[in-house]
């Protein structure tokens, strides 16, 4: 056979394989299908491990890299997970027969609550100078709204939604109301005005981007603010799903959210700040890579083509947030003293320190899985 021979040859072979990832999908459909019937869940632990080591022994039988079929395997399954929540997530239907407002629907988390609510039934009005999405009516302001729909999600920038929330409250709408702010500091005088006014309001925090598609493995936060029913109606949004829900205060919220973003957040800022600042030209340190660097370098990417304004946001609004940069403060000489020192005893403990820490939050993380 000549090159363009061996070349068509390989095309057949790539159709045959999109051919099964096509009858792949269309199984995972079918057993998402019987899942729900059975109430079996719709992640399997054990069965992914299964799969996985099956994979890598078939793969060494036939001189295949191991690593290459798992990895495979790997992103098969994790469509079919995103497969099975989407249709399960229809299928509940909770939205059925039902209204949802977001204000702020135009923005990009705001669009993300716009498909989800849509996913479940809801009929969903926006509230957004920018438009409303495909499939959801937009409203124009929110103050002209009847405000009688089920649930009223204020997703609008940090800075807006306590006023918005504040206004709300004077309204008091019959609906459940929720903002999605990755900081509640701020937001402490309006949902404490919804409460007091007798809305059914709670508070929540989806610890993931718009640009996600599975819930599995991702966390939402729910702030409970003493209001039950609020609460639980807010949560049993995403009982479809295979989020991990976690309740909490509003002051351990920002309290955690003060380490969980906060300071990676500022760690990462700090590594390009001190990149930046080096003298060492980009390109020149391209040709240095290393496992460690190259995968700090691209959180570090990611982090840098975030928003400025939001991210200062969160450092500046949170009223934990001092406590999280002085800790880095503190780590940062810690280390610098051990090295300048000559003290290896000193940053040995450093490291023994974080391996345990480290070590038994894996161990959590395994217990929980």
């Amino acid at each position: 056979m000549n090159l363009d021979d061996l070349r068509r040859r390989l095309d057949e072979i790539d159709h045959q394989l999109l051919t099964l990832v096509a009858e792949r999908q269309a199984t995972s459909l079918e057993i998402a299908r019987v899942k729900r019937r059975t109430g079996y869940p719709t992640r399997d632990y054990a069965r992914e491990r299964e799969v996985l080591l099956a994979a890598r022994a078939s793969a060494s039988a036939l001189g295949v890299p191991p690593a290459l079929a798992e990895g495979m395997l790997r992103l098969l399954i994790r469509h079919s997970l995103t497969t099975q929540e989407q249709a399960s997530v229809a299928a509940n239907g909770a939205g059925t027969g039902h209204r949802a407002l977001v204000i702020g629907g135009a923005g990009k988390m705001g669009r993300w609550f716009v498909e989800f609510l849509a996913s479940q039934g809801f009929a969903v009005e926006v509230a957004d100078p920018g438009g409303a999405p495909p499939g959801a009516v937009n409203i124009g302001d929110w103050r002209t709204s009847d405000l009688a729909q089920d649930f009223i999600v204020v997703a609008t920038p940090l800075g807006a939604t306590g006023a918005i929330l504040r206004d709300l409250a004077l309204r008091r709408p019959k609906g459940v109301v929720f903002d999605i702010g990755s900081l509640k500091s701020p937001l402490r005088a309006g949902l404490m005005a919804l409460k007091s006014h007798g809305c059914r309001v709670t508070s929540v925090h989806p610890m993931f981007g718009p640009g996600t598609e599975l819930l599995s493995g991702r966390h939402v936060i729910f702030v409970d603010l003493g209001v039950a029913e609020a609460l639980e109606r807010a949560r049993s949004l995403f009982a479809p799903t295979m989020a991990e829900q976690v309740v909490t205060t509003l002051d351990d919220h920002d309290r955690l959210i003060a380490y969980v973003l906060g300071l990676s957040h500022a760690l990462n800022i700090a590594f390009f700040t001190a990149l930046a600042g080096s003298g060492e030209a980009a390109p020149r340190l391209a040709k240095l890579s290393s496992t460690t660097f190259d995968a700090q370098l691209e959180v570090a990417g990611a982090v840098a083509q975030e928003s400025p304004e939001l991210y200062y946001e969160i450092q500046s609004l949170n009223d934990y947030g001092a406590e999280s940069l002085e800790a880095l403060a503190q780590a940062v000489e810690r280390i610098r003293n051990a090295v300048l020192s000559r003290d290896p005893e000193a940053f040995r403990a450093l490291m023994l320190q974080g391996r345990d820490y480290l070590e038994g939050r894996r161990s959590v993380m395994e217990r929980r899985a």
